[in-house]
């Protein structure tokens, strides 16, 4: 069993938690994930390590009620406990030799880039971050980009928060005013790293994306979170989940991606109904 030691609302729909897990927190990098059951019965999910305390022994975790278990993970509240929590999981971000880099964050994909931004302002680079949100009201971790980056540069969809536009509006007027990047780093939601793709692709700049694909037992052998990379059959949990982005065949990722979008909204649904009649009792 593994303590929530804290638990905090970023958003209407987004939550951190910090876990106690010295074991993992002790090995855990950046890029890295967990696989988690909320109880015995539950589904396996994976989560992206946000941040890690190795002294305290804990690990943070950022999520997006989305499912019936990211809703049934957020019924749990501090002091209270869930049942697995395994990892960390994956290849960790690389970062030696990277002297200047652009860290571009799409919503909640923020609180994988976080860990990624700090460690690069860690190892003495250069950090420019572009994040993006629809607007100001779902923007998270500002304060802890701000602390670890040279430049901050924040986009919404409506222009309440920072500057109107997408984070490819951003990094295309950084690259050309002249801001030279050994490597761009997008993690976010498909089509967003797609376009980033795009956009550094036509400037030879190397782009790294994190991918997220449908994830069950984390080591390669159920083949759900198979990718085509370079059109080579790969597996985000054992090979990724970081990849070259220009590489990578979104359409195919964003095609599995949304195969169970009906179910896991069904899902949310069951579990919102079943909490609801708990509290009546």
């Amino acid at each position: 069993m593994y303590k929530i030691v804290c638990k905090e609302s970023l958003n209407p729909t987004v939550t951190k938690m910090v876990i106690e897990a010295p074991a993992i927190a002790k090995k855990a990098q950046p890029g890295q994930f967990i696989i988690l059951r909320v109880d015995e019965e539950g589904e396996r999910i994976p989560l992206t390590i946000a941040d890690y305390d190795a002294a305290k022994g804990t690990v943070t975790i950022i999520y997006q009620i989305v499912g019936g278990t990211t809703k049934l993970l957020d019924s749990k509240q501090q002091g209270e406990y869930i049942s697995d929590f395994v990892g960390p999981l994956g290849k960790p971000t690389e970062t030696e030799g990277r002297k200047k880099v652009a860290v571009i964050g799409g919503g909640v994909g923020c609180a994988i880039a976080l860990p990624v931004a700090k460690k690069f302002h860690d190892i003495g680079a250069e950090v420019h971050s572009v994040v993006g949100f629809r607007n100001k009201d779902l923007v998270i971790l500002q304060n802890e980009f701000e602390a670890c980056s040279d430049k901050y540069i924040i986009m919404s969809d409506d222009g309440s928060a920072g500057e109107k536009g997408l984070v490819t509006d951003a990094l295309k007027k950084l690259i050309e005013s002249g801001e030279q990047y050994d490597e761009v780093i997008a993690i976010g939601p498909l089509i967003m790293m797609k376009f980033v793709c795009k956009l550094t692709k036509e400037y030879g700049i190397k782009t790294t994306v994190s991918m997220n694909p449908i994830m069950i037992d984390g080591t390669g052998m159920c083949g759900g979170c198979r990718l085509t990379v370079g059109g080579e059959v790969k597996f985000a949990c054992v090979d990724g989940p970081d990849f070259d982005g220009h590489l990578v065949d979104f359409d195919e990722a964003m095609e599995r991606g949304s195969m169970y979008k009906d179910f896991e909204r069904h899902a949310y649904e069951e579990t919102c109904n079943l909490l609801n009649k708990q509290v009546e009792c």
